[in-house]
């Protein structure tokens, strides 16, 4: 049985490491180098980097500090924000990094999605998606997918456009849950278990993680294949080892390191 896997999250803004809730009042919490290191010697599987404001300001994210944490760390990690094209894909993998994680630029230009896939190989490509609850007619799952950190509505289905993307080569999805993001509430269980149904790649549940058994209840319930954390590790609520404890307990695959 393959392992769960445990993935905290980092959003850097002017090469530190800062957490909001909902995209919004984001407080500094530290260099991405030193919690990168810490995360991985303290038994994370993976970690995720998202220059929050690179598209934004339209600028290439930040490849020093994809290039530092390479040197630094033993464990996989994808980036994401600033990408642009494949070059940009190019430089990212050339520096270091795993995975490369597309959102709003896959919404604009899906073909992008292909592209990756065709020159590094699906593994490498990662759909990021932040799907909000909607009534929107053209949505009938009940979500619409939302880009620009939840700044524009697109009008299009959450479980479709999964499926679209695995069709097109991504190689992971992760459903980070605008409406749960930062709540520390617990996981969007609906719309995660929608898109692990739907598709035929490792689904990551994203956004309202405050507490361990929040993990071991998206795995159960949602199918999810890995989970990302944020600030109930950031703020030191909880260690990796300790989130790890109580999924290891409650028979939840997942690698021990200690």
């Amino acid at each position: 049985m393959l392992t769960k896997r445990v993935i905290p999250c980092l959003d850097v803004r002017a090469g530190r490491v800062t957490k909001g809730v909902k995209f919004e009042n984001n407080v500094d919490l530290g260099d991405p180098v030193d919690m990168a290191v810490a995360y991985s010697d303290g038994g994370a599987d993976e970690l995720v980097f998202y220059d929050i404001t690179a598209s934004a300001e339209g600028r290439p994210i930040d490849i020093g500090m994809v290039e530092a944490v390479a040197k630094a760390v033993r464990i996989p990690f994808a980036v994401g924000g600033g990408i642009s094209c494949i070059s940009d894909m190019e430089r990212v993998i050339l520096a270091g990094a795993e995975k490369i994680s597309v959102n709003s630029l896959a919404v604009k230009n899906p073909q992008i999605i292909a592209d990756g896939a065709k020159a590094f190989g699906r593994q490498c490509i990662v759909l990021g998606m932040d799907p909000v609850k909607s009534d929107n007619p053209n949505c009938p799952s009940g979500y619409e997918i939302t880009t620009r950190g939840f700044r524009e509505f697109t009008g299009m289905d959450a479980v479709e456009w999964a499926k679209r993307a695995a069709d097109l080569g991504a190689g992971e999805i992760v459903v980070n849950s605008v409406d749960a993001d930062g709540t520390r509430a617990g996981f969007e269980l609906d719309i995660t278990g929608r898109i692990a149904r739907a598709v035929n790649v490792p689904v990551v549940a994203s956004g309202g993680a405050g507490k361990p058994e929040h993990l071991v209840t998206v795995f159960e319930k949602a199918q999810a294949d890995a989970a990302i954390v944020a600030g109930m590790v950031h703020t030191g609520a909880y260690t990796i080892a300790q989130i790890k404890d109580v999924m290891h307990a409650a028979g939840v695959p997942t690698r021990m390191t200690w």
